[in-house]
C-alpha cells in the first residue's frame, strides 16, 4: 500500500509553476482540492520558461516533446483537454543525425518509414535489425511504464514483482550499449538509440538497457512540437488550472515554511503567508531540503548529471540541412562521455542538439529571420569549472562552438547572427540547481526507482516532492508523471471530481 498524507488536505499549495508543479495542480483540481500556486518568476514555465530578445521568442529548457498524453490526463483531470488548448505539430523527421563522415540519417517514428531509411543508409541487415530493436523497445516499455515509471516507491521490496523478472529476461539490467549493440552493429546507428542516457547522466556503456525507454518515447512513440514554442505547453497547463478555480500568484518567491510539529502549516513568501494543509515542492532538491530544514541521509552523496551549455541565435538565414531537430555527431563518442563524467574537460570533439523551431512555427522569429538553439552537453560545475571560471570561459567557448559549427556545413553563421543569448553552467547554478546542473540527479543505479530521492521526506508528513530530481527523474514525460505521483499521495488516488474524457496515447503519423 503506498503511503499517503495523513489528515486534512482541503487546502494545498503548490510551490513552483513548472510542468512538476502544474500537473501536480490540475490532478489536485481534479480530486477536489483547493490549490494555490506560488512561483517565483513572473510566468509559468519553470524550466520550461520563455525569454524574448528583439522580437525572437526563445523556450528556455527543454525543446523535445514526447508522449503528449501524459500531458492530456492532467488537463483531462479538470474535464479540459490538451488538443483544446494546444496544437501539437508531430515532427517529421523527429530527428535528422549528421555524423563526422558526412552522412546523414533520418531519424522516423513510423516503423515503415525508418526500416526504409535505415536500409538505404545502412543497408538491408541493419534495417532487420532494425525491426527487432524496435519490438524490443515496445516490449521494455510496455513492462517499465506501469510498474517502474508511472509509480511512487516507499521500499525497495516494492521491486519484487513479476514485472521485475519481465525486465530482467528482457535484458533490462544489462548494459545500454551492448544491448544496442545486440541488434544494430553500425556503429552510427548504435549512437542514435543510446545517445539519450546523456539526459539520465550516464554514460551509454555504463547505463543500464533499461534506460533505453528514452529511446522508445524519441524514436518510437513520436516527437512533437507545439505551435508557439513549448513554454505553449505550461502557458496551456497554468490556463486550465486558472480556470479550474487554482489561485496563481506569480512574483512571489518562497522565504520560509511554517510548522507545527511534523505538519506545514503555511508557506510564506515575500508578499504574505499562505496557511495550507499540504504543500508540493517543485524546487531543485538542494532549495527544497533548504525549506524543509532537513535532507535525507544518504550512505552517498547525490550525484548529479552533466549539465549544458545552451547558445540560442537568432539569425538572418537558416541551412538547407538542418530538420527541426538535428544531432550533429562528432567523431569521438566514447571519450566525448568520459569527458562530461569522469575527467570533467569540456568535450573536445563536440556531438551537439540543434533545434530550429521556426522550421516548424515561423511566427516564433520576425519575418523572414530563423531561431537556432544549440545545446552542448558539458560537465557540472561539481566536476568541471566551476561557475566562476563560466564568467570568462562562457564567450570563449561560444565562438568555439560556433566555428565547429561553421566547419561542419553552417557557413557563415557566426556573420548571420542578429540576436543571442547564452547559458552556462554559471547561469544554471544561480537558478538553484545543483551543480548547475539542468537535469538534477543522474540515474545511476544507486538514483533510480526506490533509490532515488522520493517523494516524501521523513520528518515532514504533509510536503510531497516532485520535479526532476525525485521519482521518476528527469525529461518531461517523467516530469509530467512526478506531479501526478505527488497528487496521488495527498489525495490517495481519489478519482477527479468532473468527469475526465478518455486519454488516448498518441501514435506516430
Amino acid at each position: 500500500m503506498t503511503r499517503t498524507v495523513p489528515g486534512r488536505t482541503d487546502h494545498v499549495v503548490v510551490v513552483g509553476a513548472g510542468l512538476s508543479g502544474l500537473a501536480a495542480a490540475l490532478h489536485l483540481l481534479g480530486a477536489g482540492r483547493r490549490v494555490t500556486v506560488v512561483e517565483r518568476e513572473a510566468s509559468p514555465g519553470g524550466r520550461a520558461g520563455r525569454t524574448v530578445r528583439g522580437g525572437y521568442h526563445l523556450d528556455t529548457g527543454p525543446t523535445v516533446l514526447t508522449m503528449p498524453h501524459l500531458a492530456d490526463e492532467a488537463f483531462a483531470a479538470v474535464g479540459d483537454s490538451l488538443d483544446a488548448r494546444v496544437e501539437l505539430v508531430p515532427l517529421h523527421p523527429a530527428y535528422r543525425a549528421r555524423f563526422a563522415d558526412g552522412s546523414s540519417l533520418d531519424v522516423h517514428t513510423g516503423a515503415e518509414a525508418m526500416e526504409a531509411e535505415i536500409e538505404r543508409f545502412a543497408g538491408a541487415h541493419e534495417a532487420a535489425g532494425y525491426r527487432r530493436l524496435r519490438a524490443w523497445l515496445e516490449r521494455l516499455y510496455r513492462v517499465q511504464m506501469r510498474r517502474f515509471i508511472d509509480a511512487a516507491f516507499d521500499s525497495p521490496l516494492q521491486l519484487f514483482h513479476p514485472d521485475l523478472a519481465r525486465l530482467a529476461a528482457l535484458g533490462g539490467f544489462g548494459r545500454l550499449d551492448a544491448r544496442i549493440g545486440r541488434f544494430l552493429h553500425d556503429e552510427r546507428l548504435r549512437r542514435v538509440f543510446s545517445f539519450q542516457s546523456l539526459y539520465a547522466g550516464v554514460a551509454p556503456e555504463r547505463a543500464l538497457a533499461a534506460y533505453a525507454v528514452i529511446a522508445y518515447m524519441d524514436t518510437v512513440a513520436g516527437v512533437w512540437f507545439p505551435r508557439g514554442g513549448m513554454h505553449a505547453l505550461p502557458r496551456a497547463m497554468a490556463d486550465a488550472a486558472a480556470d479550474a478555480g487554482a489561485d496563481l500568484r506569480f512574483g512571489q518567491p518562497v522565504t520560509r515554511l511554517e510548522r507545527s510539529g511534523e505538519r506545514i502549516t503555511a508557506v510564506v513568501t515575500d508578499a504574505g503567508r499562505i496557511a495550507c494543509d499540504a504543500v508540493v515542492l517543485t524546487p531543485d532538491l538542494p532549495v527544497t531540503y533548504r525549506l524543509l530544514g532537513r535532507a535525507p541521509r544518504r550512505p552517498l552523496g547525490l550525484r548529479f548529471s552533466p549539465s549544458a551549455v545552451i547558445l540560442h541565435v537568432g539569425t538572418d538565414r537558416t541551412w538547407p540541412g538542418l530538420a527541426h531537430h538535428t544531432l550533429s555527431f562528432g567523431a569521438a563518442w566514447r571519450r566525448t562521455f568520459r569527458e562530461l563524467t569522469e575527467s570533467g574537460r569540456l568535450m573536445s570533439d563536440p556531438s551537439l542538439l540543434i533545434t530550429r523551431p521556426t522550421a516548424t512555427d515561423p511566427g516564433l522569429a520576425p519575418p523572414g529571420r530563423h531561431l537556432h538553439y544549440i545545446l552542448a552537453p558539458c560537465p557540472n560545475t561539481s566536476l568541471g569549472p566551476d561557475a566562476a571560471a563560466w564568467g570568462e570561459l562562457g564567450p570563449r567557448y561560444r565562438d568555439s562552438l560556433l566555428t565547429e559549427l561553421e566547419r561542419r556545413g553552417l557557413d557563415g553563421l557566426a556573420a548571420a547572427v542578429e540576436e543571442e543569448c547564452l547559458v552556462t553552467p554559471a547561469d544554471w547554478q544561480a537558478q538553484g540547481h545543483a551543480a548547475g546542473s539542468p537535469f538534477s540527479a543522474a540515474h545511476t543505479f544507486a538514483q533510480t526507482g526506490p533509490f532515488r530521492p522520493r517523494n516524501l521526506v521523513r520528518g515532514t508528513v504533509n510536503a510531497v516532492l516532485a520535479g526532476c530530481g525525485t521519482t521518476p527523474g528527469v525529461g518531461v514525460p517523467t516530469v509530467l508523471l512526478s506531479g501526478k505521483l505527488a497528487a496521488a499521495r495527498i489525495t490517495g488516488g481519489a478519482r477527479p471530481r468532473v468527469a475526465a474524457h478518455a486519454s488516448r496515447e498518441r501514435r506516430p503519423v
